[in-house]
């Protein structure tokens, strides 16, 4: 299944107003797309929009509420008349250990991680069963794999995969032109532990390998025009979730190391975050206290896997002639 080039696509975007979805709004516009920015900070979507100029427009949306989803597509058909592709980036975390956090908070992080990805999936597919386009969910490797200290997130992340595959299944049950896939970034540069809540006593990061969010970006947009089914952004998360497959009991003996590297040497920040209010947006990066990695190669390879292949088809049949031309000299 192939869609529209991206520069006559419209693209609406959740969670635009930090992090991967600032990065990718940005990048779709810059691209030719018109884009569509939805979260929850007003301020820091219309200093984007502007910047961005006319090709987009941004709704104030809560993606906890369907009502609020289903205006960001109003706003499209109103404005664009129509979207083509619809990427649920919208997501928070809490840092702590699952018997600590208070019901209130497990339940905030499932309405936005979980059930904005939901009501955006499925509003989304109404839309698109008859036009076509591009579904586009950003899961993350604790999709496949468990963070102690980040519990509730990873089991959010676990119930996105779920539901996304089982979402595809259905789509191509009907025969519905729409592609449907999971973006799965390992620890990429955003400010979502700025922004976290946190229980833990010192500030909160992210376990390296750490990852630029426009790799993520990079991933979404090529989705958007190429479909694939899953997408590992940063191949130290793609061998993570090998050697969990592989080990699992392992695996589960990491806990201690996981935990201390989420666990920065200052002492908490801003602890409440904005899991319950908008705070802290209008970033794309973070802070992390580690070495940023500029790119990923493996994710890289595998958006064009048949070049990939080629490339590699080629080296192998260099080296088979070099070596059978040594051969042949020796036998000479």
């Amino acid at each position: 299944m192939g869609h529209k080039p991206l520069r006559e696509q419209v693209v609406v975007v959740t969670g635009a107003s930090s992090g991967i979805g600032l990065a990718t709004a940005r990048m779709a516009a810059q691209r030719g797309a018109r884009v569509v920015l939805a979260a929850r900070s007003e301020d820091a979507l219309a200093q984007v929009t502007a910047e961005l100029g006319p090709r987009a427009t941004y709704v104030v949306a809560d993606v906890g509420r369907r009502e609020e989803v289903q205006a960001i597509a109003e706003r499209a058909v109103a404005t664009f008349g129509g979207f083509d592709t619809w990427v649920n980036v919208a997501g928070l975390t809490v840092y702590g250990p699952l018997r600590a956090i208070a019901p209130e908070d497990h339940e905030r992080l499932f309405r936005t991680n979980f059930w904005g990805t939901v009501y955006g999936s499925l509003i989304a597919a109404e839309h698109l069963r008859e036009r076509g386009g591009a579904i586009i969910n950003v899961g993350s490797i604790a999709s496949d794999l468990a963070f102690p200290f980040q519990g509730l997130y990873a089991a959010s992340k676990h119930a996105v995969k779920g539901f996304t595959d089982t979402l595809r299944m259905e789509l191509r049950a009907e025969g519905a032109p729409v592609s449907v896939t999971l973006v799965k970034p390992a620890s990429i540069d955003t400010p979502l532990p700025n922004r976290a809540r946190n229980y833990m006593d010192r500030e909160p990061t992210l376990p390296p390998p750490i990852y630029p969010p426009q790799e993520v970006a990079n991933a979404i947009l090529h989705a958007a025009v190429h479909p694939q089914r899953d997408i590992f952004v940063g191949g130290g998360g793609k061998l993570f979730v090998m050697g969990k497959e592989f080990a699992p009991g392992a695996y589960d003996e990491l806990a201690p190391a996981i935990i201390a590297l989420q666990k920065r040497s200052e002492p908490p920040r801003n602890p409440e975050g904005a899991l319950h209010a908008p705070r802290a947006a209008g970033r794309e990066r973070g802070d992390p206290p580690v070495y940023v990695m500029r790119t990923s190669a493996y994710t890289r390879a595998t958006l064009h896997p048949f070049a990939t292949a080629g490339l590699a088809a080629g080296l192998a049949a260099a080296a088979a002639l070099v070596l059978g031309g040594r051969q042949t000299g020796r036998r000479s």
